[in-house]
């Protein structure tokens, strides 16, 4: 009971907390933050102690259960630093914003969904959760109701839900090929005499897949919803999509191909090769399109659209080395731009500022804040010690040993050129908030750090990403 527990308890107690009438925000501050810090020890200990159990059954096959196994463990610890860290800046953030309860309800649900995904035991219970996830999340796009949210809230529904369906296309195929046990198991569950001679249809099956779940992660060519939801959705809702929302299609894709279909049938087919050319343009695309941004949370939008992709091209490499880094990024990638998206959020509710251009001269203003938004930037470029270092470092080497030609040598010229472009578009903000140059005006400037319920989560954002850089490696290694 404990895996269902910690699934329903955030999905219930959540909104109830949130909705139930308050004199005060600090009575709702005070409930949902007992229910966020309930919900974390639950999750810990059925991701420690729980049991596999079956809910039921559609048919012999067609099971709908949970278990953990070390894959679902790493994605649930990183559901659980970032909801938690988001929660309490968010108690903050929301008093500058209407029908805070709505927010907490959705996001309490989107938790639990989050928590489900990583515990799914199979890829149909998976895709359910799936798709509770991306419907629970559309409210924290739509929250603001203007018609711009509204417009951005249906259109990632419609993606999600495009892109969910393309999955689901694959996940009948595997299910109808996978013989007696459709599990997760390493290296897949494929009955090779089953699909003996279907294996052209499968293939493409397969990438079809592929792309659906991608459309989470932001994968060209539908990536489309990603820098239209974040600049409109409130800042903790943003850094939840781009953190770790938007990784449940990697965490998807990585059932898929590691745990369902087995990178044996896969490696040097096409799928693989096409695969890897969809990483290496998505990431030059994103990483471009950041550089020219001058929107702050449309920038780091691309950069989602962008960094996510690093994931996904060490998982196309289909190595021991690939999938180790691409884990590790999903790791450092999260807490980063969590942080990055949170920073983004104080500038507009503190001071009013959503443009790159306006942010000069800050680093007087808001020195802390400003910090923790650096530290954040030089993971996400690749400084070490930081966990952007370590996981690219991961993923050239595994691009440099797959033995692929052409597609050997272009992921580490590709990684570099783009943590360039990422350099070029972080790296002036911070320069610019501590240096305005002579011409600017700093006199009468004060300091206007926001409370502690949201800077301590920044801090404790850019402690993760130091962290994943110097043992983050040792992690992975025991997946």
């Amino acid at each position: 009971m404990l895996l269902i527990t910690a699934i329903l308890f955030p999905m219930i107690a959540g909104p109830l907390a949130a909705l139930f009438p308050a004199r005060r925000d600090s009575g709702r501050t005070f409930r949902c933050g007992a229910v966020m810090v309930l919900t974390d020890i639950i999750a810990i200990l059925a991701a420690l102690y729980g049991k596999a159990v079956t809910l039921f059954r559609i048919t012999d096959r067609a099971v709908f259960g949970f278990s953990y196994d070390s894959f679902g463990r790493l994605f649930l610890s990183v559901v659980l630093i970032l909801y938690t860290a988001v929660c309490f800046y968010a108690f903050e953030y929301m008093k500058t914003e209407e029908r805070p309860g709505m927010f907490f309800s959705f996001y309490f649900v989107s938790m639990g969904a989050l928590v489900a995904i990583s515990m799914s035991a199979n890829l149909l219970t998976l895709y359910f959760c799936f798709e509770l996830a991306s419907l629970s999340s559309v409210p924290l796009v739509l929250h603001e109701m203007t018609r711009e949210a509204v417009s951005a809230g249906l259109k990632y529904l419609f993606y999600s839900v495009a892109g969910a369906l393309m999955g689901l296309l694959s996940v009948f195929f595997v299910y109808y090929y996978s013989g007696g046990n459709t599990g997760f198991i390493p290296g897949g569950i494929i009955d090779n005499t089953l699909l003996s001679g279907n294996e052209s249809v499968f293939l493409a099956v397969v990438f079809i897949g592929i792309i659906g779940f991608g459309t989470k992660a932001g994968m060209y060519p539908m990536h489309g919803w990603l820098p239209t939801a974040h600049p409109i959705a409130p800042a903790p809702a943003s850094a939840l999509l781009s953190g770790i929302i938007a990784k449940a299609g990697v965490f998807a894709i990585v059932r898929l191909i590691y745990y369902s279909v087995g990178v044996d049938l896969l490696r040097g087919t096409w799928v693989q090769y096409a695969w890897m050319s969809l990483c290496l343009l998505t990431i030059l695309m994103g990483s471009t399109c950041a550089f020219r941004e001058k929107v702050l949370k449309k920038r780091l939008a691309y950069s989602t659209v962008s960094q996510i992709s690093y994931i996904l091209l060490g998982l196309s490499i289909m190595s021991a080395e690939g999938f180790r880094g691409g884990l590790l990024h999903l790791l450092s990638h999260a807490v980063s731009k969590g942080c990055l998206f949170l920073v983004a959020g104080i500038f507009i509710c503190k001071l009013g500022k959503r443009n790159v251009t306006e942010l000069k001269g800050t680093g007087k203003e808001m020195p802390v804040t400003l910090w923790c938004f650096m530290i954040a930037s030089l993971s996400l470029v690749g400084i070490p010690p930081m966990g952007g270092f370590s996981s690219k470092w991961m993923l050239a080497g595994a691009a440099l040993g797959d033995g692929m030609g052409i597609l050997s040598i272009l992921p580490p010229v590709v990684l570099l050129i783009s943590a360039l472009l990422t350099a070029g578009y972080l790296f002036p903000i911070a320069v610019d908030a501590f240096f305005p140059g002579k011409d600017f005006d700093l006199s009468g400037t004060e300091k206007k750090e926001p409370s502690l319920f949201m800077t301590v989560p920044l801090i404790v954002l850019c402690l993760a990403a130091l962290m994943a850089g110097v043992y983050g490696w040792r992690i992975v290694e025991l997946i």
